[in-house]
């Protein structure tokens, strides 16, 4: 069986490469043509036009316009990245008999309360992000009813930037920190992400009523100014000298750092759905943290 990934080049793209071979043969594909494939979602029919030849038993979307802020600046450009070129796909994977795996984001919902967000609360985005997000999801559904659209949240990777290696350069080079702390959500590693949708694609192979929509991260909770203090205190255990340490971050609340894109302050996701249609553990957020930083400071 071929497995077609879109995105291939990002954080959860690359640990695809890696979860999903397995399962079959991966074509890989960053933004970048190759071989006469086209993998850049500014194009939506050079992309359909690429499942179509492929032919894959399985496609994956690990493509996606990020940039939050500056897709309030960009509106066109993130809905076709986020959602018209998706569609184009999930329409291709009909044609060819091939279900439809797609990231989606807790942007889809407006951040009040601080009870855990499910699959089936009521969504009302805040920023174009969110919701060319959610006009991703819908347009896949009804494009391609054999699909899994998985919600995630705070995703960092050992390979790149994250907000993690952020707080280690700033607490080397300064005495003093100020992060958020009216913002909540688990902080969801790209390997544990990769290698739960490999199991659930797998799964969906076998039997399509497992179809639909699931919301996975981390166990557990925290704020960002929690997370930061994490890091460090982990980083100072693990040798690494610094000049602030953890009681040195102060928090202080969204509003001390404006931004053109509005931030949910609840990103908590109920897992419950997914552990149960799959069977999986997902396991608590600072062990993938605690985990990852072993990985960049032994590199450093």
């Amino acid at each position: 069986m071929k497995i077609l990934l879109f995105g291939a080049n990002g954080q959860v793209g690359w640990e695809l490469r890696r979860s999903l071979a397995p399962l079959g043969e991966v074509v890989a594909l960053g933004s970048a043509s190759e071989d006469g494939l086209a993998g850049d979602f500014l194009q939506p029919e050079a992309v359909a036009a690429t499942v179509e030849r492929v032919r894959p038993g399985v496609v994956v979307i690990a493509a996606a316009y990020t940039a939050v802020d500056k897709a309030e600046s960009e509106p066109d450009r993130a809905l076709t990245v986020n959602a018209l070129a998706p569609e184009a796909i999930a329409r291709a994977a009909r044609r060819v008999g091939a279900p439809v795996v797609h990231y989606s984001t807790d942007y889809v919902f407006d951040g009040s309360g601080s009870r855990p967000w499910r699959e089936d609360d009521a969504t009302a985005p805040l920023s174009v992000y969110g919701r060319t997000k959610l006009e991703g999801e819908q347009r896949i559904a009804a494009a391609q009813p054999l699909h899994l659209v998985l919600r995630t949240s705070w995703v960092y990777a050992a390979r790149g930037g994250n907000f993690a290696k952020t707080m280690l350069r700033l607490a080397r080079e300064r005495e003093r920190l100020t992060v958020v702390d009216d913002q909540f959500g688990a902080p969801t590693g790209a390997e544990l992400l990769a290698d739960a949708t490999a199991h659930a694609a797998r799964s969906l192979l076998r039997d399509p009523a497992l179809a639909g929509i699931y919301h996975v991260a981390a166990a557990g909770e925290t704020s960002w100014h929690e997370y930061a203090r994490f890091v460090v205190g982990k980083a100072q255990q693990m040798g690494e000298v610094v000049r602030a340490g953890p009681s040195d971050i102060a928090p202080v609340p969204t509003s001390a750092f404006p931004t053109p894109a509005r931030r949910p302050h609840n990103s908590r996701l109920d897992t419950e759905r997914f552990r149960a249609a799959f069977g999986l553990a997902l396991p608590p957020w600072e062990r993938g943290v605690a985990r990852m930083l072993d990985e960049i400071l032994e590199r450093s």
